[in-house]
């Protein structure tokens, strides 16, 4: 087990299918640090029949840094309704089980809404501002993340934001723009090397990034992306690794801002979410043993 410094986190997408109980199971086996656990997860547990009580004296023993995640946080007019409840709800078990930050993802969260904007078909899918000008979607975006800021200070928590790739403000740049447009304390990056990848970003976008607003990073990997919207299911299907991306390079860059955070290790391979979870979750650690910490 590591220090506060350089964390490593088995995510919940490595382990797609199990339940959180073993969730655990395979991080302490592994050797992890800490989980950073999605909401459907702890969700679950309580639907099941558990109550609060014993789901935080499960997760009492193991670091839960950070949960995900709130989707399509632009959402305006009568959208925004379902936007507050969930970011309230999502806050409560963030708090309950001791984590720091929650995630929020940019939208539209499908990806077929916006290649039937780019098709000029209607879609029956949200498509929350595609077709607005850039301007007005940074400034509602804000607009969203700074309400939701203020509901997520009075739990002590932050908010990590992540631009998904095929969503219009996925680059780094946009991001910061929102960030500085919503002007809050306590929003911060995730950098997530996939959809950085996919946006047109590399590491040299990320070398150059302030230490102080990143607050978490996810490992991953990636199929090659020839242009056009990228398709998460498609290019992500494959093992980390084992992909088009020079993790070390991509690793190399955060260090360079002096980030010491935590490290989790997102993953859509489906074989490898099929495969033995107690094995996966083993090659994941030593490979970021190797890529964070240097340790072979």
């Amino acid at each position: 087990m590591g220090t506060n410094a350089n964390r490593l986190l088995l995510h919940s997408t490595v382990t797609k299918y199990s339940a959180l109980a073993m969730d655990i199971e395979f991080a302490n086996a592994a050797g992890f640090d800490g989980i950073e656990v999605t909401s459907n997860k702890l969700v679950n547990y309580l639907d099941a029949g558990y109550s609060e009580a014993e789901l935080q004296g499960l997760l009492q023993n193991i670091q839960v840094p950070a949960i995900g995640f709130i989707t399509d946080l632009e959402r305006q007019g009568i959208d925004e309704v379902p936007l507050l409840k969930e970011a309230e709800q999502l806050f409560h078990l963030a708090k309950l089980v001791g984590a720091k930050g929650v995630q929020v993802l940019t939208g539209p969260i499908n990806v077929q809404a916006v290649l039937d904007f780019k098709e000029k078909r209607s879609s029956r899918f949200y498509a929350g501002l595609l077709g607005t000008c850039e301007q007005e979607q940074i400034a509602l975006t804000a607009k969203n993340l700074a309400k939701l800021a203020d509901i997520a200070k009075n739990y002590d928590l932050l908010l990590y934001f992540e631009a998904l790739a095929w969503t219009p403000l996925n680059t780094v740049a946009k991001q910061l723009a929102v960030l500085d447009s919503a002007e809050r304390d306590n929003v911060k990056l995730v950098i997530d090397y996939w959809h950085y990848y996919a946006s047109g970003d590399g590491p040299e976008a990320i070398a150059k990034l302030n230490k102080e607003v990143i607050f978490g990073v996810h490992i991953c990997d990636s199929l090659p992306f020839e242009g056009g919207v990228p398709n998460e299911e498609v290019l992500r299907n494959v093992s980390t690794g084992k992909g088009v991306l020079d993790l070390r390079e991509w690793t190399d860059a955060v260090k360079s801002t002096g980030y010491t955070g935590w490290w989790s290790c997102e993953l859509f391979a489906k074989k490898d979410q099929q495969a033995n979870s107690f094995r996966v979750a083993a090659q994941l650690k030593t490979l970021m043993d190797d890529l964070v910490l240097g340790v072979r």
